[in-house]
């Protein structure tokens, strides 16, 4: 199965003036593994689609920031 978030290494440099970040992270969207949207997905309430931006639960993507994942 995919993941929402991906790593990947940049290339770091020897003289590079600051401490490098060794792995970075990126999230895609759910859309991205879907293909065609299959017909009745479960769909939020309408106050609640509103703040969530998106109408589809398999749709929604809340963000995480990955300095707060680094965290946990």
């Amino acid at each position: 199965m995919s993941t929402p978030f991906k790593t990947y290494h940049p290339f770091i440099g020897p003289f590079d003036p600051c401490p490098p970040i060794k792995e970075k992270v990126y999230s895609t969207p759910p859309h991205l593994y879907m293909g065609f949207q299959p017909p009745n997905l479960p769909q939020f309430p309408p106050a609640e689609a509103l703040a969530r931006g998106t109408l589809w639960m398999p749709l929604y993507d809340p963000y995480y920031s990955p300095y707060e994942r680094a965290k946990e």
